[in-house]
């Protein structure tokens, strides 16, 4: 599968959005700012985000699903400080991957995600927003403060790690979606050290692994939240070249990208 670089625009150049025209496309907005690793170009010696970015082509990045997204009629950007109301309103889905604990933020602080954020986010989601929140396994992810974030909505990522593997140990890593996901089809899925999820109204578990919940829904106010302990959607295992034949990362990712936009095309 052929990897491009993903370009992105400030996110002060948004306009409204919708789905009826090529000006008017469904904003789909990635934190850099919770999540804020970098690493130096060889070539320019200049520090540059990394790690699940819209232009990191690298194992690690988001370039396949920026693609996805785009192929779908969305547009995509990014935001590299806390969110704003201002910055909100120009954004259908707001995703966080990952929040920094400080041995991997730039600068070796992390960026917390503060009360601030956390009351513009519930409002935003009450209002129609549509706000994805993937966590990491034990130890490669801050739980403390994304959990305050999540709880807003009845989900607590429970700071674990289960589907662990070492090496090409493929099939530890499944997740076979069940008959009548409300996501997925009938695919099997591949997630390696996840977190598992507590869910309470108004969130319901949709996806298992080791028969414990990994991912949660919750419909509030006129928005929805998505949440998933892993960022499974990296382009190490969706561009076809890792994993054997038998996982379906890519359909699925293209799955999930469909149903996202369509919780924001029903609002």
């Amino acid at each position: 599968m052929k990897q491009n670089i993903v370009k992105t625009l400030a996110l002060g150049t948004l306009l409204t959005f919708g789905f009826s025209n090529a000006q008017n496309k469904p904003k789909v907005v990635l934190d850099n700012f919770f999540n804020n690793e970098k690493r130096e170009n060889k070539e320019t010696k200049v520090l540059e985000p990394s790690h699940y970015t819209w232009n990191d082509i690298t194992n690690g990045g988001f370039s396949l699903l920026g693609e996805i997204f785009q192929k779908q009629g969305a547009e995509i950007t990014t935001l590299t400080t806390a969110p704003s109301k201002k910055d909100l309103k120009n954004a259908n889905i707001y995703i966080i991957v990952d929040p920094d604990i400080d041995k991997e933020a730039y600068g070796g602080k992390a960026n917390l995600i503060d009360a601030k954020s956390i009351k513009n986010l519930v409002n935003w989601v009450k209002k129609g927003g549509v706000l994805v929140l993937m966590s990491n396994d034990n130890g490669n992810s801050e739980f403390e403060h994304f959990n305050k974030l999540a709880g807003e909505f009845g989900i607590h990522f429970n700071d674990d790690s289960i589907n662990r593997l070492k090496g090409r140990e493929f099939q530890k890593g499944a997740v076979n979606v069940q008959p009548g996901n409300e996501i997925f089809s009938e695919l099997k899925l591949y997630m390696k050290e996840v977190s598992t999820i507590t869910a309470n109204a108004p969130a319901k578990p949709f996806l298992y692994a080791e028969n414990q919940a990994i991912g949660a829904i919750a419909k509030v106010g006129k928005g929805t939240v998505f949440a998933l302990g892993d960022p499974w959607c990296y382009n190490e295992y969706i561009d076809g070249k890792k994993l054997t034949e038998d996982f379906s990362n890519y359909e699925g990712t293209e799955e999930w990208v469909k149903w996202l936009l369509k919780q924001v095309s029903e609002k």
